[in-house]
């Protein structure tokens, strides 16, 4: 099993020493959100974005992709009712998509609640068709560069569309394109009825990224969250894609959120895949 490690976890630390860290953990792969090195990824030169992918390398890790894509950014809005709005999202998407190409990633994670959430006298259905040809326009792109767009289904908590894995799963169907497959998250889908290894096994078709967090906002293993189904039920889907650590919460501090996680899950695994 592939563990990763969202790079926000480390707050203000340099990228060298934070990927250097990360891999001293047992990491193989980072997460970067676009935000800790420019907050609109137009502004990332050519220069940088090769800079970051010979950090990531020196320290021999893998970019799996990119998430809170949205994030600190101004204009851009999945679900909004203009036009316009949603062409200049889709643009963005696709700067988002070779940003993830340039730094050696293959996953762009659609996340970002407070630039989807429903907007006043806009209804569910008129959103999920909104944020549906927002990811249409962008397919070409994400194409070209071969990065998929997987999107992320966020729990009540965090806002009022895509707050199951089944919205998420019926937002794939609408856009219908190989580009644009399922992310699952387990604090999200700790809100749900199922339980987390449940909803793993029912949407195994669509999904293509996984986060691995505890509903407390803190890493796996810092929680009441039981991370052994869940881990044997990726097994038993035969999941080859990343399990990232993704963090909210960074009170313990980054060594213990790093190096605990993922020494929890390792703990999780049946014995045969740690062999």
């Amino acid at each position: 099993m592939k563990f990763a490690i969202c790079n926000e976890t480390f707050l203000d630390w340099p990228f060298d020493k934070a990927f250097a860290f990360a891999r001293e953990c047992g990491y193989t792969g980072i997460e970067i959100a676009p935000f800790t090195i420019a907050n609109n990824a137009k502004e990332i030169t050519r220069k940088k974005r090769t800079e970051v992918l010979q950090q990531a390398k020196q320290a021999g890790l893998e970019v799996v992709g990119l998430h809170w894509l949205l994030a600190k950014t101004e204009g851009y809005y999945l679900t909004h009712p203009e036009l316009s709005v949603r062409r200049n999202t889709a643009e963005y998407l696709g700067e988002l998509a070779r940003l993830c190409r340039d730094l050696g990633g293959k996953i762009l994670v659609l996340g970002s609640p407070q630039q989807r959430n429903l907007l006043p006298g806009v209804t569910l259905p008129q959103a999920m068709e909104y944020a549906a040809d927002v990811i249409r326009t962008a397919i070409p792109v994400l194409e070209e560069t071969q990065v998929t767009l997987a999107v992320e289904p966020l729990g009540p908590a965090e806002g009022d569309f895509l707050v199951t894995s089944a919205e998420g799963v019926e937002l794939v169907n609408m856009v219908n394109s190989p580009w644009c497959q399922l992310h699952l998250d387990c604090k999200a889908m700790s809100s749900e009825q199922d339980s987390v290894a449940t909803l793993v096994r029912r949407q195994k078709k669509h999904m293509v990224h996984f986060h691995a967090n505890d509903p407390n906002r803190l890493g796996p293993g810092f929680g009441e969250l039981q991370f052994e189904p869940i881990l044997a039920a990726l097994q038993e889907i035969d999941y080859h894609g990343w399990v990232s650590v993704e963090v909210f919460d960074y009170t313990p501090g980054v060594e213990r959120l790093a190096s605990e996680s993922i020494n929890y899950m390792r703990g999780c695994l049946k014995p045969k895949a740690n062999k």
